[in-house]
């Protein structure tokens, strides 16, 4: 998008000065992006887990499926995504992502409408754990936090915190709509207005999304060519220059340091979103209660993001990102025991202190694989990391489901996820850098 030329000074015909008015300032085209990427992931993510533990208990009750059964899709989910990943990054390097997104707007809301004639576990497994997954991928966090990483690099963590903020909006809108169109209508006719209400939102908004600002005489940031031209923008062009290819990043320990880490750190928000409405119905919550406890952990995940994202464009990341991932852990332990006691005070606080550290992962994840390994080929760096991080959290939700139909409660798996927590935390601080390889000329 550029700008209209706008006269900064009116003469008349006789040369006379009539007026001098104040052009409005140009918008820069990365924050539309912004505002996109905020329902793009408001969409992906709630669609993905937000919304499935509401589903579980009327779904397995009628169809006679175990819990396992149920989540086991999300285990399907997490490898699909990995596979997905690879071909998305790349696409969204060579051709931006409006087109994938398109195609995942069509596909995802055709999908959820498909879910409500559900009436077999291969069906199930086919729509939510396959389609839907690869309809979330290409509307989700890989597509448009790769592209605002290109668009912003001065000021990236306080846009990808805003647009994460999206993520956490899933969980204040998403699970209680949810929870009560399936108590309303029925589960069945809640899949068919969730899924008319996604591709509503997203199918016109992918249309606004661009590859990189240069393809369009732009420059990351929003800097004008006279301000490229006096030295400002320089960290955009160093981290351009030093980018690391794929092929280069995947011989790197610093990109397997970053695929564990993170991948630990992941599991908690995987487990805990399609968990959280059996686990604390099962502690003598009703339905509603245990919905709740979803938005009081993501109204302080939504409020801290831009908090997160302030800090992190001022200091370094890895430090933030270690405190994040060791909060959410620390969270997750005073979740089990709040819930023994059985005390809904206490439980609601421990899920504020969990949304807290949940505001950072997003932006703290796109920040250091950035720093890392720069913009150019962003995409298929972090699409290469997919497969390695999921695979590490694909099996955690299904493994939980296990645990608690075997024994009766969920207290020893979740115990197992906050430990894995505290260790991401540990390893993202120690995580080195790759050495930097700058091209000559």
């Amino acid at each position: 998008m550029r700008p209209r030329v706008r006269p900064s000074v009116v003469y008349s015909l006789r040369g006379k000065i009539l007026s001098e008015p104040n052009p409005r300032p140009r918008i820069y085209y990365g924050y539309y992006l912004v505002g996109v990427a905020f329902v793009a992931q408001f969409i992906a993510t709630g669609m993905y887990s937000y919304v499935l533990g509401s589903f579980m208990e009327p779904m397995t009750q009628e169809l006679g499926w175990s819990r396992a059964d149920f989540t086991v899709t999300r285990t399907i989910g997490q490898m699909v995504m990995a596979v997905v990943g690879i071909y998305i990054g790349s696409r969204v390097d060579v051709y931006g992502g409006r087109p994938i997104m398109l195609c995942g707007s069509l596909l995802l809301g055709s999908t959820l409408a498909l879910t409500s004639l559900v009436d077999s576990l291969g069906a199930w497994l086919l729509l939510n754990g396959v389609l839907v997954t690869i309809g979330c991928s290409m509307l989700g966090n890989l597509v448009v936090n790769v592209t605002l990483s290109k668009w912003f690099v001065e000021r990236r963590g306080i846009v990808i915190s805003i647009a994460a903020m999206g993520v956490s909006f899933g969980g204040v809108v998403l699970t209680p709509l949810a929870t009560w169109l399936v108590d309303t209508i029925g589960w069945r006719e809640a899949w068919i207005w969730l899924g008319a209400g996604a591709t509503a939102l997203t199918l016109p908004l992918a249309l606004i999304m661009r590859r990189a600002p240069e393809d369009h005489g732009l420059h990351p940031d929003g800097y004008s060519s006279d301000q490229i031209a006096q030295g400002m923008g320089e960290r955009a062009r160093l981290e351009l220059a030093s980018s690391f290819t794929r092929s280069q990043a995947i011989r790197t320990f610093s990109f397997y340091a970053l695929v564990v880490a993170f991948g630990f750190f992941s599991i908690n928000i995987f487990v805990l979103l399609i968990h959280t409405v059996p686990f604390l119905t099962d502690a003598g919550l009703t339905r509603n209660e245990a919905s709740f406890a979803m938005l009081v952990a993501s109204v302080p995940a939504m409020i801290s993001k831009p908090f997160w994202g302030y800090w992190i464009d001022r200091s370094p990341a890895k430090p933030l990102a270690a405190i994040s991932a060791s909060v959410t852990g620390i969270a997750l332990f005073l979740i089990v025991y709040a819930a023994a006691s059985s005390e809904l005070i206490w439980i609601y606080a421990a899920y504020a202190v969990l949304g807290l550290g949940w505001g950072g992962m997003i932006p703290m994840q796109e920040v250091i694989w950035a720093s890392f390994f720069g913009r150019r080929f962003l995409g298929a760096i972090r699409g290469a990391g997919m497969p390695f991080a999921l695979a590490l959290s694909a099996l955690a939700p299904w493994l939980v489901s296990i645990y608690r139909d075997s024994i009766g409660v969920y207290d020893g798996a979740l115990l197992i996820v906050a430990t894995l927590n505290v260790m991401s935390g540990v390893l993202i601080f120690l995580a080195p850098a790759p050495k930097r390889k700058v091209e000559e000329g």
